[in-house]
């Protein structure tokens, strides 16, 4: 009987693990935590004017981190 109790609890903490890290990276993915007006805002308080292409890169490298 105990046996029963400790492996669902071992399978349902994996299970959870596993889902709330698919349905993390998925949030990740919709609402990323920077977005290019805020990489334009960094980039002009160091006194610097951003061209497009230094913006999209940035975006990639940062989409690439999520996937």
């Amino acid at each position: 009987m105990w046996l029963y109790a400790i492996l669902g609890l071992i399978v349902g903490l994996v299970i959870g693990f596993f889902a709330s890290r698919y349905f993390f990276k998925k949030q990740l993915q919709k609402n990323p935590p920077i977005n290019e007006k805020m990489i334009r805002a960094m980039y002009m308080e160091m006194g610097r004017k951003p061209s497009e292409a230094q913006i999209k890169r940035i975006m990639a490298s940062v989409k690439s981190q999520y996937k």
